[in-house]
């Protein structure tokens, strides 16, 4: 048990790349909100996913956390594994040299219990899908994790299912020996397109039950590149040997105001803590956060605002998962934390969820003169930030005049100040009776490691 809490990193875990000049760096979103008495949904991140697909003409390489079209009998969402995967077929098709690699979680076949219809296509178009095998990661549950190791692993995941699957009502059935799998509750949670003339990191999965959620992404081109598929080699090497595409060094230029690298796992948590450490008096920090629950995160933001520092939150209230009722955890303890141990200095707003989540993951630190944005895949809480998961960061700093730090300061002013649409909601209106009994269950499951954050 405490080997495999402290154990060693696999080779290229926890990577931080060189910083990259660029002239540019896209700032893209999906939103749904409520606008006179009706649901909108402003979807840009997956046009141009499909777009950077069909552009694509020596390599693609996307690593996926969810990508599977079970949903709900009764619901309705839009067709984002289908698609992407009839895009990369139709691609391959039509340039057979290019080198197609996709990477993904073992969620999507509920750890060995049946196949994915999307996977099954993808091979048989030539397409190779990796799996990834997470077990050299360390355990984040470990009191169950060591036992499930000894006892239970040896046995596999694979045979007829019985038990009615977590992910959606319409899924196939899962084994029992899945589910102890599952409760291991390890993750390949990055979201990486990569190609040799882009690199997108969004914080969206393809994965059609999660089509309606409000998320972020960047975009940037050159070098930064290549060390993405640099950290992506890491996560395939924990599978197997499959040599991925290579992009030339030089290709891109190092030129240009903004500053880019890549982060991934404990390298994002060092650089949110840092960066959150180093905002000033007259600096804003703002948050947008699916999921907030680390306590180093926490206490920077409240020494943040003890020392001048505006810090303003958006956070998504914990209400609902693939229609499933949650209870606020780890969201609302947290933002009481930081309500009480700040004196009020920081201020939160709830995103005003329906079915659908608020599942940005993003921070931006805008100064006078220089800001800096992270957005990707993790959450801040322990699982995404400490070497237990497998995440994926872009990091920009540069002028707080630039293009991507002016959109996305307009992005958190839209939803802070409902510019034409209800997307947030003050504080109190999450603020049930029952915070003490859910922070004392928050602070049980994180003591243990039984959570999903």
């Amino acid at each position: 048990m405490l080997f495999n809490l402290i154990k060693p990193l696999p080779a290229g875990i926890s990577y931080e790349g060189p910083v990259h000049r660029v002239n540019r760096v896209g700032f893209l979103y999906d939103l749904t909100y409520k606008q006179g008495g009706r649901t909108v949904h402003e979807q840009h991140i997956f046009d141009r996913i499909f777009q950077a697909v069909d552009e694509a003409e020596r390599f693609i390489v996307i690593d996926m956390f969810l990508f599977n079209s079970f949903t709900n009998a009764d619901q309705d969402y839009p067709k984002l594994s289908e698609t992407l995967t009839a895009k990369l077929i139709e691609r391959k098709k039509m340039y057979p040299g290019l080198q197609i690699v996709f990477i993904t979680d073992e969620v999507n076949t509920t750890y060995g219990s049946h196949t994915t219809p999307e996977f099954e296509r993808l091979k048989a178009a030539g397409i190779p899908v990796i799996l990834t095998d997470l077990d050299a990661l360390r355990d984040s549950t470990p009191l169950y994790s060591a036992g499930w190791r000894m006892f239970f692993r040896w046995f596999g995941q694979s045979g007829g299912g019985w038990i009615p699957n977590p992910m959606a009502g319409a899924a196939p059935k899962a084994t029992l020996r899945s589910y102890l799998k599952l409760l291991n509750v390890k993750a390949n949670h990055r979201k990486v397109i990569a190609t040799e003339k882009t690199v997108i990191i969004p914080s969206a999965n393809a994965h059609d039950a999660s089509g309606f959620h409000s998320n972020t992404a960047l975009e940037v081109s050159g070098n930064v590149i290549s060390d993405v598929l640099e950290s992506e080699q890491a996560a395939v090497r924990l599978s197997g040997q499959l040599k991925l595409p290579s992009y030339p060094a030089g290709l891109g230029g190092e030129t240009g105001p903004l500053s880019v690298r890549s982060l991934t796992e404990g390298k994002i948590y060092a650089y949110v803590l840092r960066t959150i450490s180093e905002a000033k008096p007259g600096d804003t920090i703002w948050l947008g956060m699916f999921y907030l629950g680390d306590g180093r995160v926490i206490r920077e933001l409240i020494e943040a605002a003890s020392r001048g520092v505006k810090v303003r939150l958006i956070l998504d209230p914990n209400e609902n998962a693939f229609g499933r009722d949650k209870i606020g955890i780890p969201n609302r303890p947290a933002a009481e934390e930081l309500t009480q141990k700040s004196g009020g200095r920081i201020g939160i707003r709830w995103y005003n969820t329906g079915k659908e989540q608020f599942h940005t993951k993003m921070m931006l630190v805008s100064g006078r003169e220089h800001s800096t944005l992270i957005s990707g895949s993790a959450n801040f809480t322990p699982r995404n930030l400490d070497d237990f998961n497998l995440e994926t960061d872009l990091a920009v700093e540069g002028p707080a005049g630039a293009e991507v730090f002016q959109e996305a300061t307009g992005y958190f002013d839209r939803l802070w100040n409902n510019r034409d649409a209800e997307y947030t909601l003050d504080y109190p209106a999450y603020k049930d009776q029952t915070v003490l009994i859910k922070e004392w269950l928050y602070h049980i499951q994180k003591f243990l490691g039984f959570t999903t954050f």
